[in-house]
């Protein structure tokens, strides 16, 4: 006849909590990769539909002259000589500044209306790149929680 064995697990008393901080390892990293993923996402397509309206930066920008505008860097450039331009049109005044009837005021406000929007793509850009790198610390904090999870107390 042979004899059962009985085994017994012996559980430490912190097992729960390690694998509490094993999920929230888990959850660290995964919610990292979606933030990456979704930054990723959020610039290609801001890029891309700043590159299909054409804008090409003229040639007394302060950089990037021909070439077209399709991140944050042209972007700005092309708010900023938008702004120069539109400024020599009105002889240095704001579009607040211009009397109401003045013919001047249109170009001014049409130039305010494309700068908020090459301001708005900039700030894309950078959620975009925030989302990216706290995407990458929540992999990197993730992994740190599940490396300490599996680490033994040492016996006494």
């Amino acid at each position: 006849m042979s004899e059962a064995t009985e085994t017994t697990e012996v559980r430490h008393p912190d097992d729960g909590r390690r694998r509490i901080v094993k999920v929230v390892g888990v959850l660290g990293i995964v919610g990292g990769i979606v933030l990456i993923v979704a930054g990723i996402v959020v610039w290609i397509m801001v890029s891309s539909q700043l590159r299909a309206e054409n804008i090409t930066i003229p040639d007394d920008a302060m950089a990037f002259q021909g070439q077209t505008v399709a991140g944050p860097l042209t972007a700005y450039v092309q708010a900023d000589i938008i702004q120069h331009h539109a400024l020599e049109a009105s002889e240095g005044k704001t579009y607040a500044e211009l009397a109401m009837d003045d013919p001047v005021r249109a170009t001014l406000m049409n130039a305010s209306f494309l700068r908020a929007s090459l301001f708005t793509s900039v700030v894309s850009f950078g959620v975009a790149a925030f989302a990216m790198g706290i995407g990458v610390l929540s992999i990197l904090f993730g992994w740190a929680l599940r490396s300490l999870a599996v680490l033994r107390p040492r016996s006494a």
